[in-house]
């Protein structure tokens, strides 16, 4: 049984304003009281669906009317925009940290409908393949509680592409969330520019996939020792009362976002270009740019996409054969290449095959002010650690690799110099990163953290099917550390 002392308040909702009037029971009354308040008598209608205001996101939104509430747990320090991001208080390498949803029954079912049209019903396969949509689920607004404080009208949504119809169509409501702390300012003005500890949004990751429940967090761990810019991460279990009292959705993974704090923190300012790349033109093919695969997340009304054309053009110079000084000169000029290389090491070593090399996208690309260089970011590690599906993750040698189809990386792997460079990135990598006693008391360490919480997550809200698959997945995780360096040496004594 999975206990915390972070239950959220409930006795602190029915201090709100409540200006409707209810036809219901007195259990009904308090359940949507607590939720935000609700009425469902015809003449007034709390949640209406309409289309989104915001041009960023294509999920719908949800027009809301029940906006007579004081936000009396509102603080600088836990809710202004106004003060640095508490990364402390947020991500935490040491503890399990507890958040509570409570949405009301309407828009939840609001949800789980939309859900159905966009996936098919709940528990079902509708076919062999994964439906194909560019479409994202619904926001609706929602009460967060952390530590006996809330968060008011939270714009929550599920989240995910094929692991989010996947989980859907095998019944597991542990899906991915994410959540948007202000964006229902414009129907609450109590809540304009609401944040959680200065963060303005998360992603929920649902560990899809991943039996040990520690891919998320320790492939960016790795990441960040090796320095290189990416999210911060931290284990959270998730209550979510939908009408019936809170419910044990399981252990989740918080993850910082990419266009809220991470460029703004982590890189000397957050105004330039920052594009998540996606489908072909991620593939960096000649000729195959598209501006549309290469979805802008800041300076959306800015119709210029030079910097990815110019990244285009220097890597696809035909000078590169010829006279391959001035081709490193000119990518250089437009792409920040130890970066990229620093990231292929430590991809390399960790093993991802959902990514690019394999797939074409969970990456970003931002234009760093400080030097007008196209910097890589990885994003979505849930799938590393591991060998890999569909053929498996790529080798460290990629002399084999499909010049063709990846670009981007066969072209810099046959460079002399970029080679030379790759190769030390992963010899520094797995001497200090990914060294593998230090990789194997990370897995002890966090295992030992999270399993009361991964054991103990319930039927329909879980992965697991016994609680020996997640020791047998770290026992796992602690042979591939071994195994990874001794690839690595293996690899190098070739060069």
């Amino acid at each position: 049984m999975v206990t915390s002392n972070h239950l959220y308040p409930i006795n602190r909702l029915f201090n709100q304003p409540i200006t409707f009037i209810f036809a219901l029971t007195l259990s009904s009354l308090l359940l949507l009281t607590a939720c935000g308040g609700s009425d469902s008598d015809s003449t007034t209608d709390v949640v209406e669906t309409a289309t989104s205001t915001d041009t960023t996101d294509t999920s719908t939104t949800t027009e809301v009317t029940d906006a007579d509430f004081e936000a009396t747990d509102w603080t600088d320090e836990t809710h202004s925009k106004n003060v640095d991001p508490n990364f402390d208080e947020v991500f935490s390498d040491t503890e399990v940290k507890r958040l509570d949803i409570v949405v009301t029954e309407d828009r939840w079912q609001s949800m789980l409908d939309d859900m159905t049209a966009l996936y098919g019903e709940f528990g079902r396969s509708s076919s062999n393949s994964l439906s194909d949509t560019d479409e994202d689920p619904i926001f609706v607004p929602a009460e967060v509680f952390y530590n006996g404080t809330q968060w008011y009208r939270v714009g929550i949504r599920f989240k995910g592409n094929s692991s989010l119809q996947t989980s859907w169509q095998q019944g597991i409501l542990k899906l991915a969330l994410k959540l948007d702390f202000d964006e229902y300012e414009d129907d609450y003005p109590q809540i304009k520019n609401q944040r959680f500890y200065g963060f303005k949004k998360f992603s929920l990751k649902n560990n899809f996939d991943d039996e040990s429940m520690l891919r998320e967090k320790v492939a960016a761990d790795v990441f960040k020792d090796a320095g290189l810019a990416v999210s911060h991460t931290g284990f959270y279990t998730l209550y979510v009362d939908h009408g019936d009292g809170p419910e044990y959705f399981g252990l989740y993974t918080l993850v910082e976002e990419i266009d809220d704090t991470v460029i703004d923190t982590q890189f000397s300012s957050d105004k330039g270009n920052l594009y998540k790349p996606e489908d072909n033109g991620a593939m960096f093919v000649d000729g195959s740019f598209n501006q549309e695969d290469f979805e802008k997340k800041t300076n959306e009304d800015d119709e210029d996409w030079s910097d990815i054309q110019a990244l285009f053009t220097a890597l696809h110079d035909d000078i590169r054969t010829t006279d391959p000084e001035t081709w490193r000169a000119n990518l250089e000029t437009v792409f920040d290449v130890d970066v990229f290389l620093k990231y292929l090491a430590v991809n390399g070593i960790i093993q991802n095959w959902d990514t690019y090399g394999l797939m074409p996208h969970n990456y970003y690309l931002y234009s760093n002010p400080d030097n007008s260089k196209l910097t890589w970011i990885p994003w979505d590690n849930n799938e590393a650690l591991q060998d890999g599906k569909q053929g498996g993750a790529l080798s460290l040698d990629f002399s084999d690799l499909n010049s063709n189809s990846w670009p981007l990386i066969s072209k810099l792997h046959a460079d002399d110099v970029y080679r030379d460079r790759y190769n030390q990135f992963l010899l520094e990598v797995i001497s200090d990163a990914f060294e593998t006693h230090k990789m194997q008391a990370s897995y002890n360490a966090y295992s030992a953290l999270i399993a009361p919480y991964a054991t103990t997550e319930v039927s329909g809200y879980s992965f697991l099917e016994s609680s020996s698959d997640f020791y047998r997945a770290i026992d796992e995780l602690i042979e591939h550390a071994e195994d990874r360096a001794t690839a690595v040496e293996s690899y190098l004594d070739k060069q």
